[in-house]
């Protein structure tokens, strides 16, 4: 069956990709249609993205985060484990950040139905400066905070910082031009009880505007050590509604797992009318919403697990091996160029719902997963056998079926999604085959 794919118009927001594929006998997790568009990072108005490259106890941690504003007032505080020099800290081009979000995103499919006449209806099967540093340490001495590092990368001013308790560490904060919100000690507080670092950064005004960027790049960060986590406490200061975080996890085992809160995998392979290929971001928006609201609003979402040397369907290609290491995997070898398991979680957050940071463990679990929703064309072309006339009779119900789902899984009027079922598809049979023989 070969599929001739025409340009579709999509929101203006998703990415229109086209591939072209000839379906044999399907293996399991084949793909015997086209990819039509992705739920992408786009659909969020407040979504970081963190890419997390893992083996054994090495880290290479890369932060893009969303925010807006003058970049003068910009300003991170990332709790670390460890003290980072500067040959250990890189900005990032946003373009790999982008290229693992696209490949990772949860996809819309489309399939056709085969002329019932021709052959047997195929069923499809679905298968994701040191002196410098000397004269800081006198002058911080009264507050308990010891400044370990400070160095320049790229447009960012980078401190790196010790403390021995939360008042002396937001005062010095303050002192030296750092908007901290009033509640943040609090929060400080258990990263200090645990020995941990703080990674200060705000941006240098005068290198910003030599990058010739518009907006700041993605900080990376590169150490050792057995814990295998991600602070995301310190983000609920700033946070004023949900939060949605975006992480993708590369390890050369398999799937990575988080282990203090509950992960589930997002609806996946469901059938759904085909007016929602118009309606894709709007969609998806309210399928996650409608998931995170039954599972309490306090799990994490698996929406892909793939290994990266291949795809099925491609909602981009995978990346190559140099933009793999762009985005810190330090592990390929030219044996093993493309050895990476890419794990994709969402989590959408707030300060109630997840009191601890994320804890995560690697496992060699090479499952294969992926979010993705299919649309299922019936077949308009002249109908004039025996079988056509069975095939007519099953549509509605496998409409109604698809109206069904879509409501389950969004929370969408029923009545309003059959109004929209795009009634072209619904063939009524002709009353005259009740008629004769």
């Amino acid at each position: 069956m070969e599929l001739i794919v025409k340009p579709l118009q999509i929101l203006s927001t998703l990415l229109l990709a086209f591939v072209v594929s000839v379906c044999f006998v399907p293996a399991a997790w084949a793909f015997c249609g086209f990819y039509v568009a992705k739920a992408d990072t786009k659909l969020y108005n407040r979504a970081s993205q963190v890419a997390i490259a893992r083996e054994s106890n090495r880290t290479v941690l890369t932060m893009k985060n969303d925010f807006q504003g003058d970049v003068k007032d910009f300003a991170l505080v990332v709790p670390v484990p460890v003290v980072l020099q500067q040959d250990q800290v890189r900005v990032s081009d946003p373009k790999v950040m982008e290229r693992l979000d696209a490949f990772s995103a949860p996809r819309l499919v489309e399939y056709f139905d085969s002329d019932p006449c021709a052959h047997t209806f195929m069923e499809d099967r679905f298968p994701p400066a040191p002196s410098a540093i000397t004269a800081r340490k006198q002058e911080t001495n009264a507050l308990g905070v010891t400044v370990e590092a400070r160095f320049t990368v790229g447009e960012y001013d980078i401190v790196l910082l010790s403390a021995k308790e939360s008042n002396g560490l937001e005062t010095w904060l303050n002192s030296n031009g750092y908007r901290i919100p009033k509640d943040a000690k609090q929060l400080l507080q258990p990263y200090i009880r645990q020995q941990m670092k703080f990674f200060v950064a705000k941006v240098n005004l005068a290198e910003f505007e030599k990058s010739g960027y518009q907006f700041l790049r993605p900080l990376m960060m590169a150490y050792e050590s057995p814990k295998f986590m991600l602070p995301i406490r310190l983000g609920t200061i700033n946070a004023t509604q949900e939060q949605d975080l975006i992480v993708y996890i590369l390890s050369p085992k398999g799937q990575a797992e988080i282990t203090n809160y509950r992960t589930v995998k997002i609806p996946s392979d469901a059938e759904i009318p085909v007016f929602v290929k118009n309606e894709f971001a709007d969609f998806y928006k309210a399928m996650f919403q409608t998931a995170y609201g039954r599972e309490g609003k306090k799990v994490a979402f698996l929406e892909y697990a793939w290994d990266m040397s291949n795809c099925d369907p491609c909602s981009a290609d995978p990346l190559t091996p140099e933009e793999l290491r762009q985005a810190g995997v330090f592990w390929l070898t030219p044996s093993a160029p493309t050895n990476v398991f890419i794990t994709r979680l969402h989590v959408r957050y707030t300060r109630d719902r997840f009191p601890e940071d994320l804890m995560f463990q690697e496992t060699s679990n090479r499952q294969l997963f992926q979010g993705r929703y299919v649309l299922r064309h019936s077949f308009t072309g002249d109908l004039k056998c025996a079988a056509a006339q069975q095939y007519q009779k099953s549509l509605p119900a496998r409409f109604e079926q698809e109206a069904q789902t879509l409501a389950k899984l969004t929370e969408w009027n029923i009545q309003d999604i059959r109004k929209k079922t795009n009634v072209t598809q619904r063939q009524p049979t002709p009353w005259w085959r009740n008629i004769w023989p």
